[in-house]
């Protein structure tokens, strides 16, 4: 490391009370292009009502959308409890890119491009879904196993991360592997829907948990007053 990178991670770290911290000098790029592939999905969608009257909606590509809105949180919240503690490394800011650019083209493929149709083409968004599920699925699978491999090999080299592995997790990540490998990939619709309601089923039980431990522990007091 020359004199300078030292300088500049020093600043990095707030070392001597100066600068950001790890992470967040992390998050800030992290969250950032996040960030994008939430606009890009809103947008999306938004895209798809202002021309409603030549798109035919049906259900399947809203539900796709709902999946790719609820992973993305997730993986908000994945970067407060894996990342809050990590050291500054350039490693972990390619691997921020590469999870998080992977998240940005499902989102940017959930919705079809209506302007790019002509203006007199009909959309009918169910046979986006059939005809694009492939790559949705398989870019949130690929971000997801990023994750996976990283908790994974952290847990070969530290106790603390290897209790990470708890057996709801190993259930979880099965659920979440095997749901998105069979809606990806799955040649019978039936199949592939049925698999796509069970994710959503179960990120929804998630959420639900999430909501009800919020609730037990009082919420939170408003920021008003003294």
């Amino acid at each position: 490391m020359t004199g300078e990178d030292h300088r500049i991670t020093t600043l990095i770290t707030g070392a001597k009370g100066v600068g950001v911290s790890a992470f967040e000098f992390f998050f800030s790029f992290y969250g950032l292009l996040l960030g994008l592939s939430v606009a890009e999905l809103v947008g999306g969608f938004s895209r798809v009502l202002h021309e409603r009257q030549r798109v035919r909606f049906g259900w399947l590509t809203p539900l796709l959308a709902l999946f790719v809105a609820v992973d993305l949180v997730t993986f908000w919240n994945q970067a407060w409890v894996f990342f809050r503690g990590a050291p500054f490394s350039p490693i972990l800011l390619l691997l921020g890119l590469m999870i998080a650019s992977t998240f940005y083209v499902a989102a940017s493929v959930t919705f079809p491009r209506v302007n790019a149709e002509g203006v007199e083409a009909r959309i009918d968004l169910d046979e986006h879904f059939w005809k694009h599920r492939g790559v949705v699925f398989g870019c949130i699978l690929a971000a997801n196993a990023m994750v996976w491999l990283l908790l994974g090999g952290m847990a070969l080299y530290a106790a603390a991360w290897a209790a990470v592995w708890t057996p709801r997790l190993i259930i979880g990540v099965a659920i979440f592997a095997i749901g998105t490998s069979v809606a990806a990939f799955a040649k019978n619709r039936r199949v592939v829907i049925g698999a796509l309601v069970i994710l959503l089923g179960y990120m929804m039980w998630n959420m639900g948990r999430a909501a009800f431990i919020l609730m037990d522990s009082g919420g939170w007091s408003p920021a008003i007053g003294g």
